[in-house]
C-alpha cells in the first residue's frame, strides 16, 4: 500500500487511537531496516488489520476506500483490463460509466505513475480512470476471484512431456517457477488453496497418482496424473517440507509455508508408506480464513449467548468437544480472539501450534524435552497467565492440570473427544476426575459439527415428503418447503458452498452442578437440561433445514436422527 510520509501518517494513526507510540517506533525501525511502506509493515506486524489500514489511508489521501469482499464483478468491466495487466499491476476494475467514460479501478499504490500511464495506454484518451483505494491481500483475491484462478496445469504437463515451454504458466512472479516440475507442484498448491480446501491428498495407485482435495469437510477427486511424475513430485514436497527425500520406508512428517494471493498459507505434511508407494497428505493452514470472529462463527443466537456468559465466568473449565475435524480448533481461536487484549495473558499449549496470534503466548508439546500437555500447564501456571488453553484433554494427568488452573483462579479452555456435550462428563469421570471436583470446576461444554452450506446461487425450494415431515416433526397437513441445491459454477456444479457449524452448549447452571456432583446417569442430565431450555444438535441441525440454510441429507451425515423416526 501507498503511505503518505511515514512520520506525519504515524502520528495521525496515533490521534486516531489506532496504534500506540511504541508500535510506531518499531514500525519506524523496521522501515529503516527493509525499506518497505510503513502501512505494510504495520500490517505485516500485526498492529492493524488490512481494512483498518485500507480505510485510515484513505482519509489521510482524501480518497474513497473500497471493501473488494463483498463486490459483484461486471464481466463487461472486467474486460477493458484483460488479467496479466490486472496481476502485473495489482489493480482491479470496479465499474465503467457510460455517460462519463470514467473507469473506477481499484488500486493498493494510487500515486504510481507508471502503473497510471500503462492503464491509459491500454484503454486509450478518451477514457478517465477514477482511483480508489483497496488492500493489497484483497485485490490479490479479487483477481483470482473475478477472472479465474485456473493454472495451466495441462501445459506444464505438456511442456515436461514435450520440452515446449508453456509461456501461460510462466506468467508468475516468481523466480522458482521457471522449472517445470516446481510451477507444476506449486500449481497444485495454489489450486486448492484457492478452492477452500483443507487437505490435499497424493495418493498413488498401480498405474495412475489420484489427486483428492477436501473441500467443505467433503473429498473430491481433482485430476488423475500418470504415475511416472510421482517420483518427482514427491521428492518436490519432500524438499519442501525439510523431510529426508533418501528415506522412503518410515513415516514422516514436516511442514513449509507459501506466499499465495499476497497471504502466507502454512501447509502441514504426512508421508506414509502404503501398497502402491509413498502416500503424502497436506494439511492447509490459512490463518485468514480460520481465525473468525466470534460472531461469525454461525451459531445460533441463543448458543452464542450461553458462550458469552461461559466466557464472562472469571475461573473455571470450559470445553468443546467433537470428532476431528468438527471446527473445535476454529471455535477455541476465535474465542480467545474475542478475550485477547492487552489486559490479558492469554497462554496456550497446543500439539502443535496451528495458526500464531498476536500477544498470545502459544507453545507447542514436545515430548522428546518432556514437555506435553500436563508439564505445559504446570510451568505455565508460573507465567502469571489469566486464561489457559489445553489443546486437548487426553489423559488422567492433563484432565487433572486442568481442573487444577481452575480452581487456582484462572479461565481454562480445551477440547475433549465425546459426541455430544452431555457425553464429557462421564468422560472426565473415566478420566479420574470426581464428580464434586467437576461440578465446581466445570463452566460448561459446547458440542459441535460442521455441515455443508446450500449454494445461494442455485439452491431451489421443492416440497418435503412424509419421512421428512416426520423428522422434521410436522404436520402432514402443514405446508413444507425445503431447498436442495442443483449445482452452478460458484459452487462447482456440487449445490453446496460453505460450512457452518451446528453447536449446542450445555451452560453448567446450580441444579445441573448439584446433578452432577450426586454422579447421576447421563439421562436425567439431558432431563434437566432440556427443561432449561438446552437445544440438542440434532435441534439446531433440524433448525437450519428449516430455514434453508441446509439440507436434510447433509445433517443426518454428521449427527444421527434415526431416533426420530
Amino acid at each position: 500500500m501507498a503511505t503518505p510520509k511515514a512520520p506525519l501518517f504515524g502520528e495521525q494513526l496515533i490521534r486516531q487511537g489506532l496504534i500506540t507510540k511504541d508500535q510506531l517506533r518499531i514500525a519506524l525501525t523496521e522501515q529503516r531496516k527493509s525499506g518497505k511502506q510503513l502501512g505494510r509493515i504495520l500490517v505485516e506486524l500485526g498492529f492493524l488489520s488490512e481494512a483498518v489500514m485500507r480505510d485510515a489511508l484513505g482519509q489521510a489521501f482524501g480518497r474513497e476506500s473500497i471493501d473488494l469482499t463483498s463486490l459483484v464483478p461486471d464481466p463487461d468491466t472486467l474486460k477493458k483490463i484483460p488479467r496479466n495487466l490486472a496481476r502485473r499491476f495489482n489493480v482491479v476494475p470496479i465499474s465503467f460509466n457510460e455517460e462519463s467514460q470514467t473507469l473506477t479501478v481499484a488500486m493498493s499504490d494510487i500515486y504510481n505513475l507508471i502503473v497510471l500511464d500503462r492503464l491509459h495506454a491500454q484503454l486509450g484518451s478518451g477514457i478517465e480512470i477514477k482511483q480508489v483505494l483497496a488492500g493489497e491481500t484483497e485485490i490479490n483475491d479479487a483477481i483470482d476471484q473475478f477472472y479465474g484462478y485456473e493454472l495451466s496445469v495441462d501445459g506444464i504437463l505438456h511442456e515436461i512431456e514435450t520440452g515446449q515451454i508453456d509461456y501461460e504458466s510462466l506468467q508468475s512472479d516468481e523466480a522458482e517457477y521457471s522449472q517445470p516440475l516446481v510451477r507444476l507442484v506449486n500449481s497444485i498448491l495454489s489450486d486448492a488453496v484457492k478452492r477452500r480446501s483443507s487437505d490435499i491428498h497424493f495418493e498413488p495407485e498401480d498405474g495412475f497418482i489420484r489427486i483428492r482435495y477436501r473441500i467443505d469437510g467433503v473429498m473430491r477427486q481433482i485430476r488423475s496424473l500418470h504415475k511416472n511424475y510421482w517420483s518427482a513430485i514427491a521428492v518436490r514436497l519432500k524438499v519442501m517440507s525439510g523431510m529426508n527425500i533418501a528415506e522412503n520406508r518410515a513415516p514422516q512428517d514436516g511442514r513449509f509455508s507459501l506466499t499465495i494471493s499476497g497471504r502466507q498459507v502454512d501447509f502441514r505434511v504426512s508421508c506414509l508408506i502404503t501398497t502402491h508407494g509413498e502416500n503424502i497428505v497436506l494439511r492447509i493452514l490459512d490463518r485468514d480464513k480460520a481465525i473468525l470472529k466470534i460472531n461469525q462463527l454461525g451459531i445460533s443466537d441463543q448458543a452464542l449467548q450461553s458462550l458469552q456468559l461461559m466466557m464472562a465466568r472469571p475461573e473455571g473449565v470450559i470445553l468443546v468437544t467433537g470428532p476431528t475435524g468438527s471446527g473445535k480448533t476454529t471455535t477455541l481461536y476465535s474465542i480467545l480472539s474475542h478475550l485477547n487484549s492487552e489486559a490479558v495473558n492469554i497462554m496456550t499449549m497446543e500439539d502443535p501450534v496451528e495458526y500464531p496470534l498476536p500477544m498470545i503466548r502459544q507453545t507447542s508439546v514436545n515430548e522428546s524435552v518432556n514437555l506435553g500437555f500436563a508439564n505445559g500447564v504446570r510451568n505455565m501456571m508460573r507465567q502469571d497467565p489469566d486464561v489457559i488453553l489445553v489443546g486437548e484433554i487426553r489423559d488422567r494427568e492433563t484432565a487433572a492440570m486442568a481442573l487444577e488452573a481452575a480452581m487456582t483462579g484462572h479461565q481454562v479452555y480445551s477440547t475433549l473427544h465425546t459426541n455430544s456435550a452431555i457425553g464429557a462428563i462421564p468422560r472426565l469421570i473415566d478420566l479420574g476426575v470426581l464428580p464434586g471436583t467437576m461440578s465446581d470446576n466445570i463452566i460448561g461444554i459446547a458440542a459441535q459439527r460442521l455441515v455443508r452450506k446450500l449454494c445461494q446461487f442455485c439452491k431451489t425450494s421443492y416440497e418435503a415428503n412424509d419421512l421428512e415431515r416426520k423428522l422434521l416433526g410436522v404436520d402432514s397437513d402443514q405446508p413444507l418447503s425445503l431447498y436442495k441445491g442443483v449445482g452452478c459454477t460458484r459452487c462447482e456444479q456440487h449445490g453446496y458452498h460453505g460450512r457452518i457449524a451446528l453447536v449446542e452448549v450445555l451452560r453448567i447452571t446450580r441444579p445441573l452442578r448439584d446433578l452432577i456432583a450426586k454422579d447421576v446417569p447421563t439421562g436425567e442430565l439431558l432431563k434437566k437440561a432440556s427443561s432449561e431450555g438446552f437445544v440438542s444438535l440434532s435441534d439446531d441441525g433440524l433448525r437450519r433445514v428449516k430455514e434453508g440454510t441446509t439440507t436434510l441429507e447433509e445433517v443426518t451425515r454428521v449427527i444421527d436422527l434415526t431416533g426420530r423416526i
